[in-house]
């Protein structure tokens, strides 16, 4: 399919999570000096970049506090858009398992925008602040004309520039060859130790150090229609194979992985030097309201966003 270089793309926020580690909706948390949550500034920064629309992915019992408290900030500034995500959203012929209340993790949340997405476009989590610079950069990208499937891109944030203070994270180490993705590696209780190196325990339990420039994922992913396709066929594999795991998850990571090693897609690994934070711990927020207020003070963002 050949993707014209005129079509603006969109941006699709996965929302529908609930921040265990955080507490409550932190989608809804106003962390910035006039009560701008993370997601405002994505939204803002996005329309800078030139998106042309905006789908949210979110639960359905969630659905008239988001219209009322978010999206109606939009209305006037860009065109919105809603889909859910659910437990029961599954192909023909497959029965969520009783008892079942985990969601099927973040492709699955994808999957869910296949009826309203038909151009190219980003995936950003809902609460992680990603900066201008990675929008321009990802938005760029998506704009250029494409005439195979499978020609996806990933912003790719370096380590360092992804860490908090207040505890461990999980990231998607990458691995490159010549700007393109070769494979996406899960790491857990990713810190910065004593002597401010980036750690992490491989599988013996050992420390590992990682150069705080290695690319890691934020979930800041580009792609064309056709991934909705390939997301449906591995979703079917997933679920013939863990559709009992009461915890199992259906990762973008993973799929994107498969696919390279499938040589079904190439994703450009896509740099920047923005410094991505969040409130990844309810100790987080202050720093993430004091970043943001700097930001506004510096005037790389108006009083009033919307």
């Amino acid at each position: 399919m050949i993707y014209a270089i005129m079509i603006k793309p969109t941006l699709f926020v996965l929302a529908a999570g609930m921040g265990s580690r955080y507490g409550g909706l932190k989608q809804l948390d106003g962390v910035g000096p006039h009560g701008e949550t993370i997601m405002d500034y994505s939204i803002y920064d996005a329309i800078q970049a030139g998106f042309g629309k905006i789908v949210f992915v979110i639960r359905r019992d969630f659905e008239q506090e988001f219209r009322s408290q978010v999206l109606s900030k939009y209305e006037g500034h860009i065109a919105t858009d809603v889909v859910f995500q659910s437990v029961d959203a599954l192909p023909e012929g497959y029965k969520c398992p009783e008892g079942r209340e985990k969601p099927w993790g973040t492709n699955h949340a994808v999957l869910m925008g296949k009826e309203v997405i038909k151009e190219p476009f980003a995936v950003i989590n809902a609460d992680d602040f990603y900066s201008r610079d990675a929008f321009m950069v990802i938005a760029e990208e998506l704009k250029r004309p494409r005439t195979t499937n499978g020609d996806y891109c990933m912003v790719g944030f370096r380590v360092g520039n992804t860490i908090t203070e207040n505890g461990t994270v999980s990231r998607g180490v990458c691995s490159a060859k010549d700007g393109y993705l070769v494979s996406v590696t899960e790491r857990g209780s990713i810190r910065a130790n004593e002597n401010g190196e980036i750690v992490y325990p491989d599988a013996d339990g050992n420390e590992q150090v990682l150069d705080p420039a290695t690319p890691v994922s934020m979930n800041f992913w580009g792609f064309t229609p056709d991934y909705f396709e390939f997301s449906e066929r591995e979703f079917i594999k997933f679920l013939d194979q863990r559709i009992d795991e009461p915890k199992s998850e259906y990762f973008i990571p993973t799929v994107v992985d498969l696919l390279i090693k499938s040589k079904e897609a190439k994703v450009k690994l896509l740099d920047t030097h923005a410094k991505w934070f969040g409130v990844t711990y309810v100790e987080d927020r202050p720093g993430v309201v004091a970043k943001l207020a700097e930001l506004h003070a510096q005037g790389i963002y108006p009083d009033n966003l919307f």
